[in-house]
């Protein structure tokens, strides 16, 4: 009967059983949430009970991961017409981590650690949608995450866009907030792409180069006329204007020459009004918001992660979100 059910030598749970808890885990918050909402459904399991399960299933479907990018990526929709534009956005967020001296009374080493977790978001610019309020939506998109080098990253989630139809895009977006390892991934991964640096960080440097220059008070004018050179085709004043600045001295005249030099390095991702003309994004609100998501997850009050606790239940959400859930409990 052990046999017929799928159950391997001391295995207490069905994979049935599995497939559902683990289903539970990454559809919730946190693992004592997933413990509640599978108490609803009639299996009583603690929260220990259900990270060591994730921990073993998402060990399972990051060596799946691994295998599959030493594959042809084999595309899901190959009947479906050509794109125009296919995009990518990048981004990261900060996580907590149990340093070397996590536990210790006393030490010298760091308790706790920050580390990125480093998101990227694929899709076909015509599954961009908006409902009827207003708020915009992706009918079918991908989302890949990394705590480790950017190539790494860069390299797992062109896999997947290459499943959902990268290979006969016509052209690629890439979007990003001026992060070097961004664009490091996009010479990579996507050399001939257009990159665009995300109009909101964009703006945000623009606000900080102001208030150096003239403070609170006086920053809102000279923003808002930069800001409209930059929107509407205008890149090549706005750099202009920024090289004649009359830098102040002192710790304002910094703020002004890191702005400055922000800029420089920027320079050719400005070209908002020709992106946006043809229908484009000019932010990265897709990344920012799957980065919402991994930090309603992933940076909760009391969360202090270890890599592994956060690749594996990252591997199993991922197997999830990106239809590869079958494959670990049905694989050949």
């Amino acid at each position: 009967m052990r046999q017929r059910w799928g159950l391997q030598p001391y295995q207490t749970m069905s994979p049935v059983l599995e497939q559902r808890l683990a289903f539970t885990v990454t559809a919730t918050g946190a693992y004592e949430e997933a413990a509640a909402v599978a108490g609803v459904w009639g299996s009583a399991v603690d929260d220990a009970t259900l990270h060591r399960l994730t921990q073993r299933l998402g060990a399972r479907a990051e060596q799946q991961t691994q295998a599959r990018l030493q594959t042809v990526a084999v595309e899901l929709h190959p009947q479906r017409a050509a794109s125009e534009l296919a995009v990518f956005m990048l981004d990261g967020c900060q996580l907590r981590y149990r340093g070397l001296g996590w536990g210790k009374k006393k030490t010298r080493k760091n308790r706790v650690e920050w580390h990125e977790l480093k998101t990227g978001v694929f899709y076909l610019h015509e599954q961009a949608a908006q409902t009827e309020g207003g708020r915009g939506l992706l009918n079918e998109k991908v989302v890949i995450c990394w705590q480790g080098q950017g190539l790494e990253l860069g390299r797992r989630l062109h896999w997947e866009a290459l499943r959902r139809g990268l290979g006969r895009a016509e052209l690629i977006l890439v979007v990003g907030d001026g992060a070097p390892w961004i664009w490091n991934v996009a010479a990579d991964r996507w050399a001939s792409a257009q990159e665009v640096l995300d109009f909101y960080h964009a703006s945000e440097h623009v606000w900080a180069l102001g208030r150096a220059l003239y403070g609170e008070a006086g920053a809102p004018a000279w923003v808002e006329r930069r800001l409209h050179e930059l929107r509407h085709g205008q890149a090549e004043k706005f750099l202009a204007q920024l090289t004649r600045l009359k830098v102040p001295r002192g710790e304002a005249g910094d703020r002004v020459k890191e702005q400055q030099n922000y800029f420089v390095h920027q320079a050719q991702r400005l070209n908002y009004q020709a992106v946006a003309a043809r229908g484009w994004p000019i932010g990265s609100g897709a990344v920012e918001s799957a980065c919402s998501g991994k930090q309603g997850r992933f940076k909760r009050r009391g969360q202090f992660w270890t890599k592994a606790g956060v690749r594996h239940l990252e591997a199993l959400i991922e197997a999830r979100q990106n239809h590869h859930w079958e494959e670990l409990w049905f694989a050949t």
